[in-house]
């Protein structure tokens, strides 16, 4: 692990590898690690650089204000690296957007895997899958919250928990526990948003994109694919990873690495 100074902040980073650059966003209930299964094989065609992004796992966040797509270009600048391919998971993905959308020049193509959207809303279902699912938890209860996301996302809607390698969701339930103390100190910072949202945008992505999801996942997050396929213009919308849930690269690698490695340039 690597630091540097981006934008009045010290981010934490993995890299590796040398080649056309890649950079790895990881999602909102992880931090970089999620991205193990992938990082070793990009590597071997490509410079590969995994942050944290800014409050979560060993990056830091001073109280000035700050956007995360701002950051990614900011990270790019610090290590010389005037364009790169984007993979982002979930909220990765999201910030990989919004950083396309904002700095479009700086962004070679675009691979999501789960991924939100700024500006994009849950539908009543997902609302109603939480209801159902989890109900009432105390969110100052963070070892209760992190173990509902993890029932909620990892293990996904159409899946019990025992479906799941016991592994892999005591591993997510560590990064969501620590990211759950990055979100509280994040909502205490100002985070700019990008504005206007991606939601109404998708049709400005102008380079290659490639999106898929897990099949296992919130049926909203399939149809958010759906959507970004439909709308981006140079998009490539992979059928869902069957038995994945919302940690797709993390619970199988070897299907997100095998797309990647023909996609990326």
């Amino acid at each position: 692990m690597a630091k540097i100074e981006v934008n009045g902040a010290t981010l934490g980073y993995d890299e590796a590898g040398s080649g056309t650059p890649v950079v790895l966003l990881h999602a909102g209930i992880a931090d970089r690690r999620m991205w193990r299964g992938q990082v070793s094989a990009l590597a071997a065609r490509h410079r590969v650089v995994v942050p944290d992004l800014r409050g979560y796992g060993e990056s830091d966040l001073p109280p000035a204000p700050f956007a995360h797509h701002d950051d990614v270009v900011g990270l790019l600048d610090a290590l010389g690296i005037e364009r790169a391919a984007l993979v982002g998971c979930s909220f990765g993905g999201a910030v990989a957007i919004d950083t396309a959308l904002a700095y479009p020049d700086r962004v070679t193509a675009l691979a999501l895997f789960g991924a939100a959207v700024s500006g994009n809303r849950w539908s009543e279902e997902a609302n109603d899958l939480w209801d159902t699912l989890i109900g009432e938890i105390d969110q100052e209860d963070l070892d209760a919250t992190a173990a509902a996301e993890v029932r909620f996302w990892v293990v996904g809607p159409g899946r019990d928990p025992q479906d799941v390698d016991p592994d892999l969701t005591a591993f997510a339930f560590a990064m969501d526990r620590r990211a759950l103390v990055a979100e509280q100190a994040l909502s205490a910072v100002d985070v700019a948003e990008l504005d206007p949202p991606a939601i109404g945008r998708l049709d400005e992505l102008g380079m290659p994109v490639l999106v898929t999801a897990g099949a296992a996942d919130l049926p909203d997050v399939s149809r958010l694919a759906d959507r970004i396929a439909a709308e981006a213009p140079n998009a490539t919308r992979l059928p869902d990873v069957p038995d994945a849930g919302h940690l797709l690269p993390l619970e199988h690698p070897t299907p997100v690495t095998k797309a990647l490695l023909p996609f990326l340039p």
